[in-house]
């Protein structure tokens, strides 16, 4: 999940010099070759080889400036009717000609080709990744999904989010839309970021559409022709691009040169500015940009934006990946967090001064210690991340979270709602305890967590219709322990809470101010904030309470899963 937001400033683009090729160019003509005569004769005479220079002029040819060769020979003498020889002539100032032939043509001048001397081009860099030893792969995590997914999306789409393609159709879709041509592309998996989406086929290719600011789809998406502007008074003719750059709004494939031959993909992340991709050989690459609040963090202490996927080194054997606004939380095999980004709010599990803001771009593992708790597992088997904040779940149950902290995010009421507050680093939640929590999912100020039994547990802020829960029954709240007020309204729910009207929820996600959540029937209810229509009812109200989603798209499908962007939504079932 990631935040709602505002379009954000492109990213420069640093142009590649095209390789030059060297050439070298002469040219040569080659040189002619002396006219074969006879052996010339004086007065009829045959002359010696040892007298030709006397009988006549050299033999040797002359170059004519023209680059031709030429050659000239002493003529063949003609016999006069005299019996007495005639004089040999002192000089011949005209070519032998064959008198019973037709006159021979000067060679003409044909220059060679242009020699062109072949410049090897440097070897193209290969691609980084993980060992491999003697060429073979290391298999760290096995392909988990492999049924593709029909695809519903609603809310705003003015950036692309939608995948719909440049159409205004695709600006404002109030309810569930059948997204027809992700669909056929056999999707199998969808992350939801800011304001752009990642999805992994079935055939191992990584589709990304949306905001491209600061490098988020990985991909070059310039160039794109945007026809007219949305304010046009034509603009509901469908064929309209509603000014949309195409590129971004069309799902597309980021281009397999990025990743070591034979890279197979198991999972997605998608953040603000930033996405991740985690393979079989548990290595994880990414694209984009980490912001801190004055603007662009970067990606790689030496990198500023990756416009392409880049291979994280730090992170080895990794088997799940989740990400905030920008931060990023890895689960390896040992069972270790690692967490980079940035830690502006305490979201990475460590200190981080604004001084050395740009170590936290290098991943470290997070600590997992809480003396109020009796020797709890270091072991974690789940991760997930709000906004600004990350939770994990131990192997003995324990539910662990840490970072922002104004509404109570983390659970850990003791600071809850003062200016700056965070939790430094991780600790138990202990109003969690007991609850046999599944999964937990965050948003910017709000999270629910899903218990064995299908019940969801919801706390945080609850000024604006974030909590599902009905206004009168938080209003009827009044211990201070559970419920914090600001001028007398409730603004902050401190203790996690049941949703009223809910069962049988198997899975769900939180965007900023919104959530959807799936029954094991396959229905979907969502609440919260709606200006977007990212609520999926065809309202602009925000939406108090949870509301089966229901129009002719999804209600006769078994819905399987929930994606909650910054300011859309979208669902999914099997085919």
């Amino acid at each position: 999940m990631a935040p709602r937001g505002t379009t954000r400033a492109a990213a420069a683009k640093p142009a590649k010099p095209e390789p030059k090729e060297v050439t070298v160019n002469g040219t040569g003509a080659g040189r002619g070759r002396a006219k074969k005569s006879e052996t010339p004769a004086v007065n009829g005479t045959v002359v010696p080889p040892a007298k030709k220079a006397a009988a006549g002029k050299s033999t040797t040819s002359r170059v004519l400036r023209s680059g031709a060769y030429a050659s000239r020979a002493a003529p063949r003498a003609r016999t006069k009717k005299e019996e007495t020889p005639a004089p040999a002539p002192k000089h011949v100032e005209k070519r032998k000609k064959d008198e019973e032939s037709e006159p021979e043509p000067e060679p003409e001048h044909k220059p060679k080709k242009a020699k062109t001397k072949a410049v090897k081009e440097p070897p193209k860099p290969q691609p980084k990744g993980p060992r491999r030893v003697h060429g073979k792969k290391t298999e760290i995590n096995a392909i988990r999904y492999t049924v593709p997914l029909k695809v519903f999306v609603f809310g705003e789409g003015s950036s692309g989010e939608l995948g719909l393609g440049a159409t205004n159709r695709a600006i404002d879709v109030k309810r569930p839309r059948f997204n027809e041509a992700l669909t056929n592309m056999s999707v199998v998996r969808i992350a939801t970021g800011g304001m752009h989406v990642v999805a992994l086929t079935k055939d191992n290719q990584i589709l990304t559409w949306g905001v491209n600011d600061n490098g988020a789809l990985g991909r070059d998406t310039s160039g794109a022709d945007v026809l007219r502007d949305i304010d046009d008074d034509d603009s509901d003719s469908e064929d309209e691009t509603g000014g949309l750059n195409e590129k971004e709004a069309t799902p597309t494939a980021i281009s397999m040169e990025h990743f070591p031959e034979d890279t197979v993909f198991v999972d997605i992340a998608a953040g603000d500015s930033c996405s991740f991709a985690l393979t079989t050989e548990g290595a994880v690459y990414g694209w984009g940009t980490f912001r801190k609040n004055e603007g662009i963090l970067g990606f790689e202490r030496t990198l500023n934006t990756a416009n392409t996927p880049v291979y994280i080194e730090g992170v080895k054997k990794v088997t799940q990946i989740a990400c905030g606004t920008n931060h990023v939380l890895t689960l390896d095999k040992d069972k270790h967090v690692y967490a980079w980004g940035n830690g502006q709010q305490n979201q990475l599990g460590r200190r981080v001064t604004e001084r050395n803001l740009i170590e936290a771009l290098l991943p470290n593992r997070v600590g997992f210690h809480d003396s109020s708790v009796k020797r709890p597992s270091q072991r974690i088997v789940k991760i997930a991340c709000g906004d600004y904040h990350g939770i994990a779940i131990g192997e003995d149950g324990h539910i662990w979270t840490w970072g922002a902290n104004n509404y109570c995010e983390t659970g850990h009421p003791e600071n809850a709602g003062a200016e700056g507050a965070t939790v430094l680093t991780p600790r138990v939640v202990h109003s969690l305890e007991g609850k046999n929590v599944i999964s937990v999912e965050g948003g910017s100020h709000h999270n629910i967590a899903i218990t064995a039994s299908g019940a969801v547990l919801v706390w945080g802020r609850c000024d604006g219709s974030q909590t599902g829960i009905p206004p009168d029954q938080i209003e009827a709240i009044h211990d201070e322990t559970r419920l914090q007020r600001n001028h007398g309204k409730p603004k902050i729910l401190i203790v996690p809470t049941p949703v009223p009207g809910l069962k049988d929820v198997v899975t769900g996600a939180c965007g900023p101010e919104h959530t959807i959540v799936i029954t094991k029937g396959g229905k979907a209810y969502s609440w919260g904030f709606s200006a977007n229509y990212q609520t999926g009812q065809g309202t602009e109200d925000d939406i108090e309470t949870p509301t089966l989603i229901d129009n002719t798209a999804v209600r006769d499908t078994k819905l399987t899963w929930a994606g909650a962007g910054g300011q859309y939504s979208i669902l999914a079932s099997e085919i």
